[in-house]
């Protein structure tokens, strides 16, 4: 069988004329055979240098026509241009062709439109199959039960073609973790591409272009021994992060335990990513402010916005209330659609402000707890989500939010702390507000949620180095 290989650019009109005088040999002949390449102009040249060089040719226009010797045991043979193949043909098959002018750049045109056509749809099949990588972290957090619907359903995510799953959880067995994953498919999602589960550390995050950290199960232990267990895990994820997923990944760190301190050992253990990718989430505490104030003025929680969280999101926090404002209130002032008014010059209740709101917002998630004995997850998961939309989607510059990001000397806070401050989102970028202001008694407070987030972290400073200690002293005797 004679096998010939036409190849040249799509606008050329002699590759057009070559290409329906081989279409005319291999429908007449059974034994020819003719494959065709036929690309942009803008990819000829150096493609015809690459051919040319590694196959030993000489040629510099288009077409290029030569045929396959290999089921001799030969290279290819070069013919040449499209003047030589007509004369290979009409030497060995007695066939010509006396296509016109016209027709020639007719087809050369069609075959231009035809291959960008065919190129944009490779491009956008290749786009619909490379997935957005999710990790989640603490699988088998019933937080984790509501997040992933809401991740597919909450148009957070709207602009992805496909979305590829990863569920982590070092500490569960893989019946429960493969229970899960049959949960996750069942619901057939149409954006998710794939679910996989994972209890070996050594694939964690790969590819990952968001990582969720939820609290992990533990066995009941001590304070002490429970933030070991937080080090030796979070030392772990950052070396892995590091390593395996993407630079310009998201990473929200959420849940109840050491939520400050968990994002900014990942930060210390992948110093190749830039540490503004890592935040801590506040999302959750907003909203029980939020509820708490909405009931004292009986508005809806929605009504209520730019409520501040200053601190350590897992300690000691403080709600303030100095740029919060409330929609739709039903008091002696009343304005059209958008009007709204200062929270602190609507709550009359100073005592109430003062005395019982903190306790009735750092009580509120415990209570939830207590009668379920699980936590708060469908909340959990609003504030995830939110924070989410709001650092991934076009968000309101105008609009504040709470979040645990890494400290550059704002406010007076330590350089590389990881603190929770109000900023605003824009273009996919959180920025601190620099606006809010910090009076003599919040700059009490912020300086005591200092203190314990700079204890936590020497804290555990200190059992990594004793690990790192014991570890050594072990591998030398």
């Amino acid at each position: 069988m004679a096998k010939f290989v036409l190849a040249g650019k799509a606008d050329c009109p002699y590759y057009a004329k070559a290409e329906l005088l081989a279409d005319l040999l291999q429908s007449i002949l059974p034994d020819f055979c003719i494959h065709k390449i036929c690309m942009l102009p803008s990819a000829w040249e150096s493609w015809l240098e690459d051919t040319c060089s590694s196959n030993g040719w000489k040629h510099t226009s288009s077409p290029m026509v030569w045929r396959e010797l290999t089921d001799r045991g030969g290279k290819g043979m070069l013919l040449g241009g499209f003047s030589d193949f007509l004369e290979y043909v009409q030497g060995y098959y007695g066939i010509t062709s006396d296509m016109g002018t016209e027709l020639m750049l007719n087809i050369a045109a069609e075959n231009l439109r035809a291959t960008e056509l065919r190129l944009w749809d490779e491009e956008r099949q290749r786009q619909l199959h490379q997935s957005f990588h999710i990790w989640i972290s603490g699988a088998l957090n019933p937080i984790c039960n509501h997040l992933i619907p809401s991740l597919f359903t909450s148009g957070v995510f709207a602009a992805v073609p496909a979305v590829s799953l990863h569920l982590l959880d070092a500490d569960a067995s893989e019946d429960s973790l493969l229970a899960l994953k049959m949960e996750v498919e069942d619901m057939a999602l149409p954006q998710l591409h794939e679910v996989t589960v994972h209890s070996d550390l050594t694939v964690a995050f790969r590819a990952a272009d968001l990582i969720v950290l939820l609290d992990e199960r533990g066995p009941n232990e001590d304070a002490e021994q429970r933030l070991s267990r937080v080090v030796e895990r979070l030392d772990c994820y950052g070396r892995l992060i590091e390593d395996n997923a993407h630079r310009d990944l998201r990473v929200l760190v959420a849940g109840d335990v050491y939520v400050n301190l968990k994002c900014g050992l990942l930060i210390e253990r992948a110093p190749s990513v830039d540490p503004r990718r890592f935040v801590a989430i506040a999302a959750q505490l907003e909203g029980e402010a939020r509820t708490q104030l909405a009931v004292q003025l009986s508005v809806k929680s929605h009504d209520i916005t730019d409520v501040i969280v200053w601190g350590n999101i897992s300690g000691r926090y403080h709600v303030d209330l100095q740029r919060a404002k409330v929609y739709r209130y039903k008091g002696a002032i009343w304005g059209p659609a958008g009007f709204s008014q200062n929270i602190l010059e609507i709550v009359y209740d100073r005592k109430w402000l003062e005395n019982d709101f903190p306790g009735s917002v750092s009580s509120r998630r415990s209570a939830i707890s207590l009668k379920t004995n699980r936590p708060a997850a469908i909340s959990a998961t609003r504030g995830i989500i939110t924070a989410l939309s709001a650092w991934i989607n076009d968000s309101s510059p105008q609009e504040i939010f709470s979040l645990g990001v890494v400290s550059t000397g704002h406010f007076g806070i330590p350089v590389g702390l990881v603190f929770c401050v109000p900023v605003t989102f824009e273009k996919g970028e959180w920025s601190v507000c620099a606006d809010v202001v910090v009076t003599e008694e919040l700059r009490r407070k912020l300086e005591a949620a200092v203190n314990e987030i700079t204890a936590e972290k020497s804290t555990a400073d200190g059992m990594r180095t004793k690990s790192s200690l014991t570890s050594y002293s072990n591998s030398s005797q």
